[in-house]
């Protein structure tokens, strides 16, 4: 979900798109170049600079997003679009002597993700008033956050040992979910009717904490083995997982119930006013 609007630079309109998940802007890269370069092909300078990009092996192509947007002729057409971290990257390859100018608009405009990078905590508290208003205990909250730190210490150890983001990050997830849990990540986001939303926000309280149980045993073990890259990192995974599956199968015969389940707080989301 999120909201599409239009934001105006010196006079021209760049479009933009309000991720609610992620809690930032993306921009039209296309506008963006259009009011840089005052070129009279903006898409066709933009795909030159992106070939550029790509031969000089550039990573700030891949992390651009294609988002269907109000186009000239009326009609919502994809277009590349970029958050403001990538966009300021993409300003810095173009010489325009508004790039300045620009950089100081996309700052205020992202003012408060800048104040949550200067004061995490701000962050921090923003989710936890989030899901209050989606109805979650004070109990699955503090699950919530505890298991998000245990999934940054475990990200940032495959930072750090040349697993690679995004698609490498993916595979490593599934592996330990699947493991832990016998379904993947896609089955257990339809078990619930998810599409887009954040599988662990609809996680019950006992899904968090075995998911969380999973990715320590992973990121301890991979510790100790000090395993590198894509391949290595999945032996870790998958001990890690089952760990976390034994876990879960001992409880499930103690006390008759499944600890992966449909349950999910849509309906709640949708009767809740933000």
């Amino acid at each position: 979900m999120g909201s599409k609007k239009i934001a105006l630079f010196e006079g021209k309109k760049i479009r933009r798109f309000w991720d609610e998940k992620q809690e930032k802007w993306y921009f039209s890269v296309v506008d963006v170049v259009a009011v840089l370069t005052d070129s009279v092909s903006p898409l066709s300078y933009w795909r030159k600079l992106k070939q550029r990009l790509k031969e000089e092996g550039s990573e700030t192509v891949t992390k651009c997003h294609g988002l269907k947007m109000l186009a000239a002729d009326g009609k919502m057409r994809f277009t590349d679009t970029a958050d403001t971290e990538v966009l300021l990257r993409i300003i810095q390859s173009i010489p325009s002597p508004k790039a300045e100018p620009l950089k100081l608009w996309l700052a205020k405009v992202g003012y408060e993700r800048i104040q949550d990078i200067a004061d995490p905590e701000r962050s921090v508290n923003r989710s936890r008033l989030y899901w209050q208003k989606l109805g979650r205990s004070e109990k699955w909250i503090q699950q919530r956050m505890m298991g998000q730190e245990t999934r940054n210490k475990l990200t940032d150890y495959w930072k750090n040992h040349d697993v690679k983001e995004k698609d490498e990050y993916a595979i490593l997830t599934n592996i330990i979910h699947e493991e832990w849990s016998d379904v993947t990540v896609k089955k257990h986001k339809e078990l619930k009717g998810l599409k887009t939303e954040n599988l662990r926000d609809h996680m019950t309280e006992a899904e968090l904490i075995f998911t969380a149980l999973a990715e320590l045993s992973t990121r301890q073990i991979a510790e100790s083995d000090q395993t590198r890259g894509l391949e290595e990192n999945k032996v870790p995974a998958r001990k890690g997982g089952k760990i976390a599956r034994h876990a879960r199968l001992e409880l499930e015969h103690k006390t008759g119930r499944k600890v992966v389940t449909g349950e999910n707080y849509k309906k709640l989301a949708g009767r809740i006013q933000p």
